[in-house]
């Protein structure tokens, strides 16, 4: 037997404790087995078992061994997996868990990742409620802010900045708001978070202990979306990602206000379960949307090119 069988012979020796029950899982006979670990205690001049009549057990030293041979033979397991895995075609349906204003940056670039994997079924919910991967079987999922769950691998996408706006109609009724103190004179769109039920705070750079100016409240609403129609109607002032604002401030239909006192970045980031082997078809969307979603700057309204977060 070849050194790579000595070791096997060993770790299964080891794990079942005798050579019996290690050949019968290795195919072998008891002697086979036994004779392989005798070749290696010689190799390796030292001796891994006591050995009786009865039973057999580890010396100090064949315990130190064992435990840095199941690593290795693990971490091998892993990469002949991660090969075979490498090389079989993604494919079955995958879901996708993603907050509801993502579909402005998801839409158009998914027909490119259909085309690359035609065998891949994407299953996506449009939710901004916070979804327990492990729990309801979900693949895939895009979330902003903190990351808590240790159970999850995440990686980084696109960042974005929160911004403040108002559509021209209201500005011309109510005036523009020079300072954040200005405020306090004019309505608010507000969005509340729905897993939490708190109110959005508005990205204002504040004066340390300075409060945020709290303006007359016209709608509170759980929908981004919805937030953006209100504030396109003339209904007041609302907070919104930039990638939300783009389209309407670029046709005249929003207008960005205070961005001098703004300070709200946000980052996007993709997670999914941390398991040991990643599918095929989880590993080509990780890398798609890594490549098509990832930047280092985020779109200002109102600019025609890109601004550092």
């Amino acid at each position: 037997m070849d050194q790579f069988n000595g070791l096997s012979a060993f770790v299964k020796t080891a794990d079942l404790g005798s050579f019996v029950s290690a050949g019968r899982v290795l195919g072998l006979s008891a002697s086979a087995v036994g004779k392989a670990v005798t070749n290696l205690e010689r190799q390796l001049g030292v001796r891994l078992f006591q050995r009786s009549t009865r039973s057999i057990r580890l010396t100090e030293e064949g315990r130190l061994f064992h435990e840095r041979c199941r690593r290795v033979l693990d971490d091998l397991d892993d990469a002949r997996s991660s090969l075979a895995q490498a090389v079989a075609a993604p494919r079955g349906r995958l879901r996708l868990s993603v907050p509801l204003v993502s579909y402005h940056l998801l839409l158009p670039i998914l027909p490119d990742f259909t085309r690359l994997y035609p065998e891949v079924e994407l299953d996506i919910d449009f939710n901004d409620r916070i979804v327990d991967l492990i729990e309801e079987g979900v693949d895939v999922a895009i979330r902003s802010g903190n990351l808590q769950d240790s159970r999850l691998m995440s990686r980084a996408l696109r960042p974005f900045q929160m911004l403040l706006c108002a559509s021209p109609d209201y500005l011309e009724r109510h005036g523009v708001p020079q300072c954040p103190a200005d405020l306090q004179e004019h309505f608010g769109v507000r969005f509340r978070f729905p897993n939490s039920g708190k109110l959005q705070s508005w990205p204002l750079a504040l004066p340390p202990g300075q409060p945020e100016p709290l303006s007359r409240t016209a709608l509170i609403c759980n929908n981004m979306e919805a937030l953006r129609g209100a504030t396109l109607s003339g209904l007041g002032i609302g907070c919104m990602p930039d990638f939300l604002a783009r389209g309407p401030v670029a046709e005249g239909r929003l207008r960005t206000i205070l961005d001098d006192h703004i300070d709200g970045p946000g980052q996007f980031h993709m997670i999914w379960p941390s398991n040991r082997h990643l599918s095929p078809k989880v590993r080509v969307l990780v890398d798609f949307l890594t490549k098509t979603l990832f930047a280092n700057r985020c779109d200002m309204p109102g600019s025609n090119q890109a601004q550092p977060v």
